[in-house]
């Protein structure tokens, strides 16, 4: 069964004349999915639309196999959800907004809860106003994980955060997927978070799905390649999803590494890509296209 399921989603916004349109996505469990995108691109506007905080003009959401509005409150229980600027009482104490918390959710184990309280340092007492933005991100994933949920939804889980509290989210989501086989959906734009713990990628831009697939399979079909100014053919150029050209060299990225070789040969450099390669190519090649 997949985690996600999104047919036929449209959401406009005619003030600003935004239109998230996804013919399509399906997120399978059992994974930990990168949604990369840059800031507009319609990551937050889509978790919320999962999440029945926002309303599709057209289409249909699914969690767990339940419809995400009709059945919303029985597939939320078994959805954590943290967003982009969780909406907790500034003034409350964190054992208060536990208490307020729980009732929601039959299957709360409070010991797991006080579990990452620890390990994040986090005081029941001190209120939320005085916590710092990486003790708000950690207080909102211990409180989105305490009810054993099977779909975590993260809305950029790492941004603006320090190198030391990024590392430990991103080292918990990798031990809820081996321990408790929870399936991960989280928006980002820090394109090296996804390098180190992202199974599967779904690209966004300006609204629309761009690329998808298995990180491993989309980073090993393709290179960056590399070579003098004088090497960029016509034939090249065809070759390649994108290419940044200067005054003395390239680097395109292509689909196609073999036919390139055919024709470039030793003469170029040939690079396994990162996923910030794949996206900063497949970003640049869209622009040109709607030019």
């Amino acid at each position: 069964m997949n985690a996600i399921e999104i047919s036929g989603l449209k959401k406009q916004f005619p003030k600003s004349g935004f239109l998230l349109d996804l013919p399509r996505l399906a997120v399978q469990e059992g994974y930990i999915t990168g949604f990369i995108g840059e800031n507009g691109a319609g990551k937050t506007t889509t978790l919320k639309l999962l999440m029945d905080l926002l309303f599709p003009d057209e289409g249909q959401l699914r969690l767990l196999g339940l419809d995400a509005h009709a059945q919303g409150v029985q597939a939320r229980r078994q959805v954590g959800y943290v967003g982009e600027t969780p909406g907790y009482l500034e003034g409350s104490r964190l054992g208060q907004l536990v208490r307020m918390t729980r009732p929601f959710y039959p299957t709360w184990d409070q010991e797991r809860f006080l579990g990452y309280a620890r390990r994040f340092g986090l005081r029941l007492e001190s209120r939320y106003r005085d916590l710092s933005k990486g003790q708000r991100k950690q207080f909102a994933l211990a409180m989105a994980l305490s009810h054993h949920p099977r779909l975590l939804l993260l809305d950029e889980p790492t941004a603006n955060l320090d190198p030391l509290v990024r590392q430990d989210i991103l080292d918990i989501l990798a031990e809820e997927l081996e321990q408790e086989g929870i399936t991960v959906f989280f928006s980002t734009h820090i394109t090296s978070d996804l390098d180190k713990i992202a199974d599967y990628l779904v690209f966004l831009h300006r609204g629309r799905l761009l690329l998808e697939g298995e990180r491993e399979a989309l980073l090993q079909a393709r290179r960056l390649v590399k070579a003098r100014r004088e090497l960029y053919t016509p034939e090249v150029a065809a070759l390649l999803v994108e290419a940044q050209v200067g005054e003395f060299g390239f680097t395109g990225m292509t689909e196609h590494p073999r036919a390139v070789y055919e024709l470039l040969g030793e003469e170029a450099l040939y690079e396994t890509p990162t996923v910030e390669d794949l996206f900063l190519a497949y970003t640049r090649r869209d622009r040109e296209v709607a030019a």
